[in-house]
Order: C-alpha cells, then structure tokens, then sequence
C-alpha cells in the first residue's frame, strides 16, 4: 500500500511541475531518447577570483592538478590529459568536446555555476568557451549553483598551506540573489538548448542547507524561491523546475527523512540529482553497489524523482597532502565496471516512466577528483567508449 501511496503522490507532484509547460523541451536537441548529463567543472582557465586568491600563474586548476603525486605503489598521479592541459574557456576547446561528447552518447553539460563575494566565478567557461563554440546549439546544458562553502587550502594547499579559515561564503543576501536570478534568466534560460522540463527551465542547487542559511530560515528561503518563480513566469516560462544536486546522498535517518521532506514541500524542489554516488568505498563495484541501496532509499522516501547518478571514481589526492590509498577509488576501477553502473542506471529511468529519464555522470572533466570521461594517457577513450556502449547501441 506505502508504495501505491508514494506513486500516487509522486504522480500528483509530477503533473503540477509538466502542468507549468506546454512540453516544449522535453526531449534533448540531439533527439536522444536519454538526458546524459555529465557534470562540468569550470575550473581550468584564468579567471580574475581565481588568479587573486587560488592559482596565480593564470592557469586555473591545472596549477594544483600537474602537482598531483603517487601516495603508493602504482597510483596514477598526476593525471595525464591526451589533449594537454587545455582551457576550458577555450571556444575551439569546447567545440571539440562538443563533438565528442555526441559522438560518444553524453548529449547534456551540466555546468557548476559559482557566486563569491557578489561576483560570478569560473562563469568564463560557460560563457566563453561553451556559449562561445560554434556547434553549442547541439548541446543541451543547464547549471547547478554549486553554494558550498570554500576555505582556503581547499583548492590550493600549495598556495595557502594549514590555513582552513573561510575564503569564499555562499550565502547571499536578497539583493545578491535578485541579481543572480536576473542574470541566469537572462544569460541562460532563455536560450533554446539549456535545458526544461514541460517548459520549466531546469536550475540546480548543490546545497540547500546554505541557501536556507542565506535568508535565516525555511519560511525566508521559500519567500526567496517564489520569487525566482515569479520572475521566471515574469520572462515567459510557465515554472521552475528546481533540483537539488547535493553530495552523492547517504543512508537515510529518520530525522533527515523528516527534515527533509519538509524542504521538499516549503521550497519546492522538483527532483534529486545527486553530483556524486554515494557511499565511497575503496573498491569501486562496492562504491557502485552502496550508490545504487542509497537510490532505493531516497526513491522510497520522497515524492519526487531521483535521477541516477554514476561516478567514475575519486581521487581527490592532489589537493590533500594527507589523504593516502584508503581515500579514492583503486581498486576494480574499469572502464567496463563503469558501463555495467550506467546499464543499471538507464534500466532504472526505463523502470520510471513517469519522470524524465536523466542519467548524472561525474563527471566530464573532474581531473582534480579523479573522475572524468574526457581521454586520457592511461585509460585513453574507455570510458566514453563505455557510454557509447550503452547509449549509442546502433553504432
């Protein structure tokens, strides 16, 4: 009966959110059956918040990334990019991702989008070099404000050592969040690849414990959302569609069930889509196993759709002096275990029909976390070829 019950008002849920569009958008511009989203980090290019205060050789990211070393035996570090450490501002780098990513079967980028110290951050990469490439159009994209907390040595310990005190606060004030809101209407939304459900364009939060924070409480925060709301039905839209991208989810607790499910009502949120599986394991077909029980349990617990999401690994090891083998992924971490996660993930969206059928890659360039489909020197193109084998089974 409990699941009879959840469907139902999952179905309920789900008309209100397609009630908001006319359907426009439902199916990705490269009339794919599947969004395969794979997650992009903005982080290799030199951007003005970045070279101030993180990687002052203007090389973003790449700065601590080439630093990387073995923590035993046989670790692969530094990564080694087949293509060299090449900006992702680049409008001739993005256009060759563009038409790798569609040769290979990834159809959607899901950009983290950043906001510090009432400035964009790494926004060069999606406005220079993704907006920038000329065959952008075949690509759908969207964003996920990525509104997590930064202190100093966690994207350069080589720069800024022991020092864990606050460099970057996500928070904002209500002013700082009509201007965001303004400019991802204007910037984004309103272009015809980003991406909407029935018309709703699709806008993710990684954590929504800060946006809270921002306003002081729930109530505050979900006056914030309805005015996003409004000033999106304000630009021509019929909604919102709101997803949370936190983490990779973690076995349920009652009290975060119930805290939880009160979010889920007072802001709105439309849809769960975790960044990473959840559940970190050594072993990777252990990791894949936790991700795919911790699915079941947020698919039981709450009335929106959660879309499956697919690590490639992690290793996280260059931006942690202390992190050793026990810390990433090392062992079972294949191409082919890989493709055997996403089987179970597009087998998932096809056993849902009721909700869009989203697929979540972390990631497409995550070289600093060791999680990445881009080619590189050691496992060249096998993990792209391990999502052409699933979804671009006519080829």
């Amino acid at each position: 009966m409990k699941r009879i019950i959840r469907l139902s008002l999952c179905a309920v849920l789900l008309t209100a959110c397609y009630a908001c569009g006319s359907g426009e958008g439902n199916k990705p511009v490269s009339g794919d059956d599947y969004y395969v989203c794979a997650y992009v980090w903005p982080s290799c290019h030199d951007d003005s918040l970045g070279r101030a205060h993180l990687w002052p050789q203007g090389d973003g990211e790449w700065e601590v990334i080439r630093q990387g070393n073995p923590r035993f035996p046989g670790h692969y570090q530094p990564k080694q990019p087949l293509w060299g450490y090449e900006h992702d501002d680049d409008p001739a780098v993005v256009e060759k991702w563009i038409d790798t990513a569609l040769k290979y079967g990834v159809n959607t980028f899901v950009y983290d989008w950043y906001w510090f110290m009432d400035y964009p951050y790494l926004e060069g990469a999606l406005n220079d070099g993704f907006l920038g490439a000329r065959n952008n159009g075949k690509m759908n994209f969207y964003i996920m404000w990525a509104n997590h907390r930064v202190v100093k040595n966690y994207w350069n310990y080589h720069l800024h050592g022991d020092d864990t005190s606050l460099l970057f606060d996500p928070r904002v004030t209500m002013d700082q969040f009509k201007t965001i809101v303004a400019r991802v209407i204007r910037q984004y939304f309103k272009r015809k690849n980003y991406v909407k459900i029935d018309g709703c364009p699709v806008f993710g939060i990684f954590d929504m414990n800060q946006f809270v924070q921002s306003f002081g409480t729930i109530d505050e925060a979900a006056r914030a959302m309805e005015y996003f709301r409004d000033e999106v039905r304000k630009a021509g839209f019929k909604g919102l569609h709101i997803q949370q991208n936190n983490g990779g989810g973690s076995f349920l607790a009652d009290d975060f069930i119930a805290a939880q499910r009160e979010r889920i009502a007072k802001l709105g949120i439309n849809s769960h889509a975790f960044y990473n599986m959840g559940g970190f394991n050594p072993d990777y077909l252990t990791y894949g196993a936790n991700a795919i029980e911790i699915r079941k349990q947020w698919e039981e617990a709450f009335d929106i759709p959660v879309f499956p999401t697919v690590s490639i690994g992690w290793d996280d090891t260059p931006r942690f002096p202390a992190k050793g083998e026990q810390d990433i992924t090392r062992y079972h971490q294949t191409p082919r275990a890989f493709e055997s996660f996403l089987e179970v993930a597009k087998r998932y969206a096809d056993e849902h029909p009721q909700q869009p059928p989203f697929i979540m890659i972390n990631a497409w360039n995550e070289w600093v976390e060791g999680s990445y489909l881009l080619p590189d020197r050691y496992f060249g193109f096998g993990y792209l070829e391990a999502v052409r084998h699933v979804f671009r089974q006519e080829n």
